[in-house]
């Protein structure tokens, strides 16, 4: 008898921003297609919550929520460190994929520096590579991970037939003021920013590959047709 696999935790992060009339647009990912999993799909930023992402010590470097606030948010009884450990993954990811930091200052202030978005991009590749972790990243820079601009809204565990399963989840987060997404990084081909309702329409011609919950997430989006409705719908920060 074959059991189902194990799925693994993991953490996605929609980005958006407001569109030029008003509506919405979202950032998407096109992954190589060299890939294990969903290669040369359109995806959203995001990847498997690693020991680092709710490690003591990256625990003590999160803001914008507590453990307990993580916990009760996701409505289950898992440990709330484990709990919190997806925001801080959905933001690790964020920044490995596209660059994307919710930070603020060891003071507590969201205030640029001169030369942190030059030396962040210089440790961004070092994370990468596996040269320094997220917590040391940031403890480098004095800088606290601002999980309270993710905003949770999906959860998606694979069907039990795949090979590879995880149990996902999907976070809403505005682009933040000041910063630019990546046009491409070690695990993307290229991205580009599109509204929900373009995405469907090129999927469903058949020119913009998409995982079955990457559309699911794309038609709830699509329901909010400005960015006043979206903000509102999900109380985004």
């Amino acid at each position: 008898m074959t059991f189902p696999a194990i799925p693994n935790p993991a953490a996605t992060v929609v980005l958006v921003r407001p569109g030029r009339d008003g509506g919405v647009e979202i950032f998407m990912n096109r992954r190589p297609e060299k890939m294990e999993t969903y290669a040369g799909a359109y995806v959203f930023p995001g990847g498997r919550v690693e020991e680092s992402d709710r490690s003591e010590k990256m625990l003590t470097l999160v803001r914008g929520r507590s453990p307990a606030e993580a916990q009760q948010t996701l409505a289950t009884e898992t440990d709330p460190e484990f709990c919190l450990g997806y925001w801080v993954a959905a933001a690790r990811e964020l920044f490995e994929e596209a660059g994307i930091l919710f930070y603020l200052r060891a003071d507590g202030v969201a205030a640029a520096e001169e030369n942190l978005s030059s030396r962040l991009a210089v440790k961004r590749r070092n994370l990468q590579q596996g040269t320094i972790d997220f917590p040391g990243l940031l403890e480098s820079e004095r800088l606290h991970c601002d999980v309270g601009r993710l905003t949770y809204f999906f959860h998606r565990i694979t069907p039990e037939h795949y090979p590879v399963r995880f149990d996902t989840r999907f976070f809403l987060a505005a682009l933040p003021q000041g910063q630019s997404p990546l046009h491409s990084s070690e695990e993307v081909a290229e991205s580009l920013w599109i509204t929900p309702k373009a995405a469907l329409a090129r999927f469903e011609s058949g020119i913009f590959p998409m995982a079955p919950p990457t559309v699911l997430v794309l038609r709830t989006l699509a329901e909010h047709e400005t960015w006043k409705a979206l903000e509102m719908a999900f109380r985004m920060t």
